[in-house]
């Protein structure tokens, strides 16, 4: 379909619902009413939006439990678990439960997204590899940006940091770390800083994933970014320990982050589910207030981290959902804090991935049409798109569910209607 319009839908900075001309891929115009004989699409007051873009995310581990369990319930206990299944993963193994997880999240209405892939001698480029077939294989839906890091440590096994240096050089988008792990955490750290400058990519750190707030490794991070002028072009997931810090102590980690310009991601899912193992009652929620640093002006976002396996043993791929569930764990309830929880999942990550996109005359024709009014509204009753449109394409449509009421109900006539 190289050209069609759009018929009345809501966009976020105009007062009244408007029309979309698409054509060629790009929106052609923006009017309140637009005289043209070509497709037309109804877009029933649907609110757009670019579209939802997962931050953080593991494909080549998604969808195991049928093969392995975290018998403890911990971070170290998930680790462990993976790290014996992964001997048996396959590239088409890896290919397909990807796939399976990528379907899911563009029926979510997920465009763009970052993935994390684990290298180490073990499992070698072999997971690298299957996503980067699943990159290409689903380009006509969604854009994929591939983190490799070392899950298992860096110094502490060698061969990884050559295994880095390949997949990078064979295309890899974003070099990842996970200092927790290694048996020097200030080394990884500062290699993995001089692989990103060699290659000019950005980082993305697995990072101060307990509850303790007496050690971490944000500063050590902080410090780099700053050393090597990576500010920017920093990021870090899960930091749970922020969820544990008093509120001076916070306010100090909100400003050191924003004078080394570090991007915060939290994980709300697999965050709840794996910190406070050791705690019988009042057991911490282990959710760090990404709201608060994006309040301060910090690039934050919220992401879904893992699928189906032992890290999470959940997910629908849903990133709705997944602010719904932050929103609730950090009792927001306004329209403002709403509204930031749905700008976590979106405009924050497409920052975050040097992927922004506008609803703006010339530019690309993909976005997501949501039954709601506003990103508020859409986060808090957990709304589920209608329809996607990448370069112009409709990329996925799902019906519209409908109330089957019988003819009548105490002698009065009912009309179908739907919800």
């Amino acid at each position: 379909m190289s050209e069609c319009v759009i018929r009345d839908v809501r966009l976020p900075d105009h007062a009244s619902r408007v029309d979309l001309l698409v054509r060629n891929g790009l929106i052609a115009a923006i009017g309140p009413r637009i005289v043209t004989d070509v497709r037309q699409v109804s877009g029933n007051g649907a609110l757009l939006t670019p579209g939802f873009v997962e931050s953080h995310i593991h494909l080549d581990k998604a969808c195991i439990l049928d093969r392995c369990h975290n018998e403890t319930g911990t971070l170290e206990g998930a680790i462990a678990s993976v790290g014996v299944a992964k001997m048996g993963f396959t590239e088409e193994d890896v290919h397909a439960r990807g796939a399976r997880v990528l379907k899911k999240a563009i029926v979510q209405g997920t465009n763009a997204m970052r993935t994390h892939v684990e290298i180490d001698p073990v499992i070698g480029l072999t997971g690298f590899n299957a996503v980067l077939r699943l990159k290409r294989d689903f380009a006509w839906a969604l854009d994929l940006q591939i983190c490799v890091f070392p899950q298992e440590g860096m110094t502490n096994n060698p061969g990884t940091e050559e295994l880095l240096e390949a997949a990078l050089s064979k295309g890899a988008d974003v070099l990842g770390g996970c200092p927790y792990t290694d048996t020097d955490p200030n080394a990884q750290i500062r290699l993995l800083f001089e692989m990103a400058t060699r290659h000019d990519v950005d980082l993305d750190f697995h990072l101060d994933f307990d509850l303790d707030p007496g050690w971490r490794h944000l500063d050590e991070i902080a410090r780099q970014a700053i050393a090597f002028a990576w500010q920017g072009r920093v990021a870090i997931g899960h930091v749970t320990k922020l969820s544990a810090l008093p509120p001076r102590q916070l306010r100090e980690s909100v400003l050191l982050m924003k004078d080394a310009g570090i991007a915060l991601t939290v994980l709300p899912v697999t965050d709840l589910f794996l910190m406070g193992r050791n705690r019988d009652h009042l057991v911490p929620r282990g959710v760090a207030p990404a709201h608060v640093f994006h309040a301060a002006g910090v690039c934050c976002t919220v992401a879904t981290n893992n699928v189906l396996n032992p890290f999470t043993p959940y997910g629908d791929c849903s990133l709705t959902r997944v602010a719904n569930l932050y929103a609730n764990v950090h009792q927001l309830s306004t329209a403002t804090e709403l509204e930031a929880c749905f700008d976590m999942v979106t405009a924050a990550p497409m920052q975050l991935i040097s992927r922004p996109r506008s609803l703006v005359v010339g530019e690309e024709a993909t976005f997501v049409a949501l039954p709601a009014e506003t990103g508020a509204q859409a986060i808090a009753e957990i709304a589920r798109p209608s329809w996607g449109m990448k370069l112009g394409r409709i990329s996925f449509e799902q019906p519209v569910a409908r109330l089957l009421a019988p003819e009548t109900v105490q002698g009065h006539e009912v009309e179908t209607e739907t919800v």
